[in-house]
C-alpha cells in the first residue's frame, strides 16, 4: 500500500521512464545502494502483481507442503501424547495394585496374628476352667478333709470324755 501511495505521489517519475518499467535486465542493473531519493525506481501494479504471482508459486507448494507437514507432527504429538497419557494412567494403576497387594498380604499376616491369639484366648480358657474346677476340688477336698478331721476330733474328744475316770456317786 506504500507503494500505491508513492505510485499516486510520483506518476510521473514512473511513467517517464519507460524503460525501466519494462525491462527487468535494467532494473537489475541498478545499484542496490540507493543514496538519493531520485534514484528510487517505482514499478507499476501490473509488474508487482506478477513478481508477486511469481514469488508465491515458486514458494507456495513448498510451504503448503511443509504446512501439511507440520499438521502431520501436530497429529501425531498429540496421539503421542493420548498413548503417553494412558501409559501414566495404566504405570498409576500398577503402583495402586502394588499397594492393594501390600495391603492385602499386611491383612492376611494380621488376620493370621487374630487367628492366633484367639487361640491362644481359647486355650487360656479351657487351662483356667480346669484350674477353677480342680480348685473347687481341692476345696471341696479340704473342706472334706477339714470336717473329716472334726469329726475325727469330735470321736477322739467323746471317746477322752468316755474314758475319762468318773468320780463315782457314793449311794
Amino acid at each position: 500500500m506504500e507503494e500505491e501511495g508513492r505510485e499516486e505521489e510520483q506518476p510521473s517519475s514512473s511513467q517517464s521512464n519507460p524503460t525501466l518499467r519494462d525491462n527487468d535486465q535494467d532494473a537489475s542493473s541498478l545499484p542496490t545502494d540507493l543514496s538519493s531519493p531520485e534514484d528510487i525506481v517505482f514499478v507499476d501494479k501490473q509488474t508487482i502483481e506478477k513478481l508477486t504471482d511469481g514469488l508465491i508459486s515458486h514458494y507456495l507448494p513448498d510451504l503448503q507442503n511443509s504446512k501439511q507437514a507440520l499438521q502431520e507432527l501436530t497429529q501425531n504429538q498429540g496421539i503421542l501424547l493420548d498413548t503417553l497419557e494412558q501409559e501414566i494412567t495404566k504405570f498409576r494403576e500398577c503402583n495402586s495394585l502394588l499397594d492393594i497387594n501390600s495391603l492385602f498380604t499386611e491383612a492376611k499376616v494380621y488376620h493370621n496374628k487374630l487367628v492366633n491369639i484367639r487361640k491362644e484366648m481359647m486355650m487360656l480358657h479351657d487351662k483356667t476352667t480346669k484350674l477353677k474346677k480342680r480348685a473347687l476340688k481341692l476345696q471341696q477336698q479340704r473342706q472334706k478333709e477339714a470336717l473329716e478331721k472334726e469329726q475325727q476330733r469330735e470321736k477322739e474328744l467323746e471317746r477322752e470324755r468316755q474314758l475319762t475316770a468318773k468320780p463315782a456317786k457314793r449311794t
